[in-house]
């Protein structure tokens, strides 16, 4: 067996190839990846790169010289065009053709962004993915600029954040009646709202935005309600959707991201997805997890099942935010809950039921709810809300 090709070159690209040589394969690997750069981190952009507190030489997820020492070969700098299922080939975006014994999409996922109608595409807009946004934004990152934050997810709060700890007016507006709608419980909302209105960011939620104004760069933006708001840059975070293009039009099946099966093969022979492009089967149907545990993880189980190992995919989901001085750990998925428990022990954490299960806990500064309740999801250990909420001791719920 030789010729593994893998078309991505983040973290579940990363993940594979590593575990591909960990496993003794010997044959020819190679990472296609559209930026110039080497595979790097990308949730540190949004936090510690853009705040100035990691260099560019941390961000990357292995030393320059240990992909020569492994005999992988990375393409930087350059994407796939076309794939021939029949003939096991893929075309380059500089007309090379590689052929290829088994391959793996770990294409990752794009952002979305605001429509041109509505000035999405005047000067100075941004969206957080790659290096290459989080560069382009950071010389506007100066004490008493405005920013304007489109979005109420993690990554513009995690934008508005950094923003304010360095000294500009951030205003974040969210469409939906709250921050955090659609992945977290209101409890977890109110606490990271409350945490940033103490530190000076101007949360309005509830209101949709008409447009962005200016002739070639934004200077500011019209509310829904009437309201005008002065920008002088703007980010857009209003997710994210998976990078399905080629797989597409390669004839492959995509349902939420490129469709793959308990193993991770696609609807194609020999061809594989990974990480945040692939969705695979769930206990309560097909899901798709964003994350750098998901990448990783479903990254080596392809590896392995490359090599025959013939194993399906068990997620253990777990996320993290930072945000000013709170470090927000989440262990599980919250999809469904019908019931949220509190708890104020070293920090806060909220712990969520489905039908009296515990599925989910959002631990902020509180490493212990956080490890206590990952370590009773994955174990499927039964706890009723009723514990969690008297129990002195989080431990003794391990019992």
């Amino acid at each position: 067996m030789s010729g593994i090709v893998i078309v991505g070159a983040g973290q579940a690209a990363a993940s594979m190839a590593a575990k591909l040589r960990a496993l003794k394969f010997d044959g020819a690997i190679t990472v296609i990846g559209s930026e110039p750069i080497q595979p790097y981190q990308r949730p540190p952009l949004s936090k510690a790169y853009l705040l100035g507190e990691m260099e560019l030489e941390r961000l990357t997820l292995r030393a320059s010289d240990w992909w020569q020492e492994n005999d992988i070969a990375l393409r930087l700098g350059t994407s796939v065009t076309a794939i021939d299922t029949e003939a096991q080939r893929v075309t380059l975006s500089d007309g090379e053709t590689l052929d290829y014994s088994e391959l793996a999409l770990c294409t990752g996922a794009t952002p979305r962004r605001l429509p041109a109608a509505i000035g999405g595409d005047l000067g100075n807009v941004f969206t957080v993915r790659n290096l290459a946004d989080v560069d382009r934004m950071q010389p506007h990152f100066t004490p008493g600029k405005r920013l304007l934050v489109v979005g109420g997810g993690y990554i513009g709060l995690e934008a508005a954040a950094v923003a304010r700890k360095l000294g500009l007016e951030v205003t974040l507006v969210e469409a939906a009646p709250r921050i955090l709608g659609r992945v977290a419980c209101e409890e977890t909302a109110d606490a990271i709202r409350k945490l940033h209105r103490e530190r000076g960011v101007e949360i309005l939620e509830g209101v949709g935005l008409t447009r962005l104004t200016g002739e070639e760069a934004v200077t500011g933006a019209i509310l829904e309600d009437g309201r005008a708001l002065p920008a002088d840059f703007v980010i857009v975070g209003i997710g994210i959707t998976p990078d399905e293009e080629i797989a597409r039009e390669a004839g492959i099946h995509c349902e939420n991201g490129i469709a793959a099966d308990a193993q991770g093969r696609t609807s194609a022979p020999h061809i594989w997805a990974a990480g945040d492009c692939a969705s695979f089967p769930g206990s309560e149907g097909r899901i798709r997890l964003e994350s750098v545990g998901n990448a990783i993880d479903m990254g080596e189980l392809v590896a392995e099942n490359m090599l025959g190992a013939g194993r399906a995919y068990a997620p253990k989901p777990w996320f993290w935010s930072d945000q000013f001085d709170a470090k927000l750990q989440i262990a599980g998925l919250n999809a469904g809950y019908d019931q949220v428990v509190s708890r104020h022990d070293d920090g806060s954490s909220f712990w969520y039921f489905r039908a009296g299960r515990l599925i989910a806990v959002d631990a902020i500064n509180d490493a212990r709810a956080y490890m206590v309740g990952k370590r009773l999801i994955e174990a499927g250990k039964p706890v009723t809300p009723e514990a969690v909420e008297t129990t002195a001791e989080l431990k003794a719920l391990m019992q």
